[in-house]
């Protein structure tokens, strides 16, 4: 799998970006839910099963959201971010900034602001950074050796999320005025997700309240 500050080649020219640690916690939780279940379902007695199974249809997809689903996928014309339960939409023309603090958040023109989900900031990962370029300037206190460094290196001093968000950043920059990543942001729910989640909640509550 590939790291977010790595983009995932795809087919159509879009860099995607996504976070393994959370696709990996997910395919555990969903092993833990999956094996709770079944059981639940052969060993259970009563109302232990249907609980079980009601538990399973809410928490799964919840699961899901907030580990597989999450993604970035930046190309010359917009860029398109898959959070737990929105994709949001925006051509380079109606971003105004992209930012990195103790999330990365993506700015537009008219004032809205999105979280980057699949583009986790980890502040050990920033430290360790910091920790780097901070020895490199005690190595090299004049910078003489700076103009002949590798660009792989310089990187390796910049937290991968950091990293992620100035090239999404500068990406943005570049194409803000290009004809063909002109429009208006989208905003879509994720009603594949928002449904089981509703009704195994629902069930859930009417096991309990017959209970």
């Amino acid at each position: 799998m590939t790291s977010p500050q790595q983009p995932e080649p795809s087919t159509d020219s879009e860099r995607v970006y996504r976070s393994p640690a959370g696709m990996a916690g997910g395919a555990v939780l969903l092993a833990l839910i999956a094996w709770i279940a079944v059981d639940a379902v052969v060993r259970g007695e009563g109302r232990t099963p249907w609980l079980a199974l009601a538990g399973a249809l809410l928490a799964a997809p919840v699961v899901v959201a907030f580990t597989f689903r999450p993604a970035v996928f930046a190309s010359d014309e917009r860029i398109r971010i898959r959070n737990p339960f929105r994709t949001i939409t925006l051509p380079w023309g109606a971003v105004a900034d992209v930012r990195a603090s103790y999330s990365s958040e993506i700015f537009t023109q008219d004032g809205r602001k999105y979280q980057l989900w699949a583009i986790p900031v980890s502040l050990r990962k920033r430290k360790s950074a910091a920790r780097r370029q901070a020895q490199a300037a005690y190595d090299d206190p004049h910078g003489q050796t700076s103009v002949h460094a590798d660009v792989n290196d310089s990187k390796a001093r910049v937290a991968p999320a950091d990293q992620t968000v100035a090239d999404l950043r500068a990406l943005a920059e570049r194409r803000a005025t290009a004809p063909e990543a002109q429009g208006d942001p989208e905003v879509r729910w994720a009603f594949e997700l928002l449904a089981p989640v509703v009704a195994g909640a629902v069930l859930l509550a009417v096991l309990l309240a017959t209970g």
